[in-house]
């Protein structure tokens, strides 16, 4: 029996406005063109790019500028961008608006991963109220008529939470969206999302669009966490790892038109997967290397299908589309959808971690001298996208 929600009016991004409530959320070496691409044959919503840091793309970085390219097909483009000075941040915006490179900035609040967190960035820095206010400011200003939405989590722990205070400053710089993973830095990916967060932000911020993010693994999911929370969309991440025909679902789940419900037997799977490493060598303009980043993706694909251990490092071996195809042909093509043993949580949820902070980080929400030090060095460990 498919879910659907009560009709609502379309998620409006600024001038954007999305048939399907629905974004997918950046992810490191994940959401490049290709994979971007296959989710769109799906299903309508807003792409976004992987992480790209402000710093590198004001410099031109090679690899960076590789990143921030949309296929044609893409529309409309979104990108996200992190930073930690709103002069820098600011620039990178101003950068994509007179270029035309895109029509919808997102800002990344949100990532918790230690070597971005202990200088400072990603879910560390809400905490510091005033200069999170000006890099949303500053990306706004820079941005001109593109939107601009803000994506952040909970807070740096349980107590220290900076959601609620991050949505209002964020709506008074400008933003036109604000997405929150309903987790904490230090719970990771672990443990479950607390929607309730998310309601009590679409309680506390009411002149722009709140979205979720947490624990969307169907579209089931999606339409429960908008009934419950009343939030006005949902961002997608791990959901559809190794699943891009969810946003097909999504789309029709949430009054939009999508594919047509998929038979999900081993076939389509592995055409879905042969499809996805076809992008890849498209993206990368180079076969190996698009088949050795299909590689990653193995397992998500093929969780719960009778494909044994042999065939799925082969498969993380293969060179060439011409071997993932021999490969693929020794399936049980028509084997069914295993049910429950394909559903559920995909990726690593890892563990609750302390999160790496820089030293005093926790004992003003103004930033000090010394911490203004580390904070020029944060974007160093992540240059090039």
């Amino acid at each position: 029996m498919t879910v659907t929600l009560a009709e609502r009016p379309a998620l409006r991004i600024g001038p954007i406005a999305a048939d399907v409530p629905v974004v997918l959320a950046p992810m490191a070496g994940i959401t490049n063109t290709a994979f971007r691409r296959l989710c769109r044959e799906y299903g309508a919503g807003l792409y976004v790019s992987e992480m790209i840091t402000s710093r590198a793309l004001v410099e031109r970085n090679a690899t960076t500028m590789r990143l921030i390219r949309h296929h044609e097909s893409e529309t409309p483009r979104s990108i996200q961008l992190y930073g930690v000075d709103p002069a820098t941040i600011g620039a990178a915006a101003r950068l994509l608006a007179d270029e035309d490179r895109a029509d919808h900035i997102d800002l990344n609040f949100g990532c918790p991963v230690p070597k971005v967190t202990r200088k400072g960035g990603g879910s560390a820095l809400p905490w510091k109220t005033g200069l999170f206010e000006q890099i949303v400011r500053a990306a706004v200003a820079g941005a001109g008529h593109i939107p601009v939405t803000v994506k952040m989590r909970k807070g740096i722990d349980d107590d220290h939470l900076t959601f609620l205070e991050a949505g209002l400053r964020a709506q008074d710089a400008g933003a036109a969206a604000v997405a929150l993973h309903a987790r904490t830095a230090a719970q990771f990916y672990s443990g479950q999302a607390d929607w309730s967060a998310i309601a009590a932000l679409k309680r506390t911020v009411t002149d722009i669009p709140v979205l979720g993010n947490g624990d969307i693994w169907s579209a089931a999911d999606a339409v429960r966490m908008m009934a419950e929370t009343g939030c006005d969309g949902v961002v997608v991440g791990r959901g559809c790892l190794g699943r891009p025909w969810l946003f097909g679902d999504l789309a029709r789940a949430l009054g939009g038109e999508g594919a047509a419900p998929v038979d999900a037997t081993l076939g389509f799977v592995a055409r879905a997967f042969r499809r996805h490493a076809e992008l890849l060598v498209e993206f990368f303009e180079d076969e190996g290397r698009g088949c050795r980043d299909i590689r990653k993706h193995v397992a998500w694909y093929f969780k719960g299908y009778p494909v044994g251990g042999d065939t799925r490092a082969a498969l993380a071996t293969a060179a060439t589309l011409a071997e993932i195809d021999d490969l693929l042909a020794t399936l049980d093509l028509d084997a069914p959808y295993p049910g429950a043993a394909a559903e559920g949580q995909r990726g690593r949820a890892g563990t609750p971690k302390r999160p790496a902070l820089p030293d005093g980080w926790l004992d003003s929400r103004d930033v000090a001298v010394a911490e203004s030090c580390a904070l020029a060095d944060a974007e160093l460990d992540t240059s090039g996208g």
